[in-house]
């Protein structure tokens, strides 16, 4: 089962202090557990590409981690991520826009940005401990219509990070076959167990491998 667990794991590090050294120790325990990518800073993507070949999937953050870039600049930041050798792209939203309604506007940057993963998985990333629930459903619906890949539930840098029911209402309103991602505060095998029974396909954590809790 913890091996079942561990390939849904983006196995993650964004901390503003991570150095290469930390970056590359959670690339080694990430081929040694199997996990589905790393989770890295921008700058490390080019440096762990190199370093792990083919051998790890590669993903990103993009606006992170308020998510209040302009359109433009989370583009260029995607591009060049790809550029770089990224396989994976985590996005966060324009929280402000969704506060006034401006469902155009996230729609056309989700859209904006897929189409700069070169084909590569897109998953957008809502903070959903700052969004009321009709606004996480209108995110569901948004994404849902979306190119993207996923509907993810928290950077991990806000208030509050991943919880079992936005996991559940997730599950009941994404459609057109859009996965989830649950991430920040799942802790223990029995956490993560728990927020995939609930619905998600991936977990964003840095709490499950490097410790004797990742020995099958």
């Amino acid at each position: 089962m913890k091996e079942e667990i561990l390939r849904k794991v983006d196995h993650t590090l964004l901390k503003q202090i991570s150095t290469w050294s930390e970056i590359k120790t959670l690339c080694d325990e990430a081929i040694k557990y199997d996990t589905a990518s790393v989770c890295i800073p921008p700058s490390y993507v080019k440096q762990a590409k190199n370093y792990v070949g083919n051998k790890m999937k590669i993903c990103t953050v993009i606006g992170f981690p308020n998510g209040y870039n302009t359109t433009a600049v989370k583009m260029f930041e995607t591009e060049q991520a790809i550029i770089d050798g990224a396989d994976e792209i985590d996005m966060v939203i324009n929280i402000g826009k969704l506060k006034e309604r401006n469902y155009e506007y996230l729609l056309n940057e989700i859209n904006s940005v897929k189409a700069k993963c070169n084909g590569k998985i897109l998953k957008v990333i809502i903070e959903a401990c700052l969004l009321t629930e009709e606004e996480k459903i209108k995110m569901c619906e948004i994404i849902s219509n979306s190119d993207a890949d996923y509907i993810k539930t928290s950077t991990g840098f806000s208030v509050e990070g991943a919880k079992i029911e936005d996991i559940k209402l997730f599950k009941n309103y994404i459609t057109n076959g859009k996965k989830i991602k649950a991430a920040g505060g799942i802790k223990n095998f029995k956490d993560a167990e728990e927020f995939i029974k609930a619905g998600a396909d991936r977990l964003g954590t840095s709490k499950l491998v490097g410790t004797s809790n990742a020995h099958p």
